[in-house]
C-alpha cells in the first residue's frame, strides 16, 4: 500500500491524469445507466417513480462501493481481466449493433423501454411484493450489473487501486451531481456517445491483452503494457478522443453538433 502511495506522489500529474479519465468514463457510464433506470419506472405512479430512482441511487453507492472492493480481487486474479476485456467489447458490439438496427430503420428512433414483465426477477418478485418494490429489486439488478461495467472500465486504466477507488468514488459523486451536465453536453455533442464505446473499446482490448501479458511476463511488449507510460498513454487517448471532437466541432462544425432548432425538436 505504501508503495502505491509513493508511486501518486512521485508522479501526481499522470495519476491526476488517470483519475480525471476514470471520472469522465464513470459519469459517462452513469449517463447510459440512468436513462435505462428512467426507463424501468416509467410505468410507475409519478410518486412513486421518485421514490424508486432514489433507491436505485443508494443501490448505485453501495453496489460501486462493493465493486470498489471487488477491483483488488480483480487485480491480483489474472484470468479475470481477459474476462472482463471480451465483457467490455461484448458491450461495444452490443451498441454497435442497435446503432445498425436503428440505421436499417431508416433513422426512425424508437424511444427506448424495458418490457419488465419478461424479466425474471420482476416475475418471481410482482407476486409477492407489488410492482413498486418489484421495480426497486429490478433496479437494483441492474445497478449491480452496471457496477461491473464501471469496475472493469476502471481497472483498464492503472492496477493501481488507490487510483481505482479514488476514481469510481468521484464518479459516484459525478454519477448525483454532474449527471445532468453530461446528459446536456451529449445532447449537444450526440457523438460523444460513440466517442465513449470507443474509449470502451480501447479499454476492452487493454484488458484482453493481460492473456498475452501472462503467458509471456518476459517480453518487450509486456513489459511495456505493464508500465505507467501505457496507463498514462492511454489516459491522454482516450481523454483525446472525447476533448478533440468537442474542440473541432464548436470550432469548425466538425463532426457536427446538434443545432437548437434540432435540440428543441428533442
Amino acid at each position: 500500500m505504501n508503495e502505491l502511495i509513493q508511486h501518486i506522489i512521485d508522479n501526481p500529474i499522470p495519476s491526476l491524469i488517470i483519475v480525471g479519465n476514470l471520472v469522465i468514463i464513470e459519469s459517462l457510464l452513469s449517463v447510459d445507466n440512468a436513462a435505462v433506470l428512467a426507463t424501468m419506472v416509467m410505468d410507475l405512479p409519478e410518486k412513486q417513480r421518485d421514490r424508486a430512482l432514489k433507491y436505485g441511487i443508494l443501490g448505485a453507492y453501495l453496489f460501486r462501493g462493493l465493486a470498489m472492493l471487488f477491483a483488488s480481487f480483480l487485480i491480483k486474479i489474472w484470468w479475470l481481466k481477459p474476462l472482463g476485456g471480451l465483457y467490455l467489447l461484448y458491450l461495444v458490439y452490443g451498441w454497435w449493433r442497435d446503432k445498425k438496427a436503428k440505421e436499417a430503420s431508416n433513422g426512425e428512433e424508437e424511444e427506448e423501454s424495458i418490457d419488465k414483465s419478461e424479466k425474471w426477477l420482476y416475475k418471481v418478485t410482482v407476486g409477492a411484493i407489488g410492482p413498486f418494490w418489484a421495480t426497486v429489486a429490478l433496479v437494483e439488478l441492474m445497478d449491480m450489473a452496471f457496477s461491473i461495467d464501471n469496475i472493469f472500465a476502471a481497472v483498464a486504466f492503472t492496477d493501481n487501486i488507490i487510483l481505482v477507488c479514488l476514481g469510481v468514488f468521484i464518479g459516484i459523486l459525478a454519477m448525483r451531481f454532474v449527471a445532468q451536465a453530461f446528459v446536456k453536453l451529449m445532447t449537444k455533442f450526440a457523438f460523444l456517445e460513440a466517442a465513449a464505446f470507443i474509449v470502451i473499446g480501447i479499454l476492452g482490448i487493454k484488458l484482453t491483452l493481460s492473456i498475452y501479458e501472462h503467458f509471456f511476463p518476459e517480453s518487450g511488449l509486456t513489459h511495456f503494457l505493464e508500465s505507467s507510460q501505457a496507463d498514462i498513454m492511454t489516459s491522454i487517448l482516450t481523454v483525446g478522443i472525447f476533448i478533440v471532437p468537442i474542440i473541432t466541432s464548436a470550432l469548425l462544425n466538425v463532426p457536427k453538433r446538434n443545432t437548437s432548432t434540432e435540440l428543441e425538436k428533442k
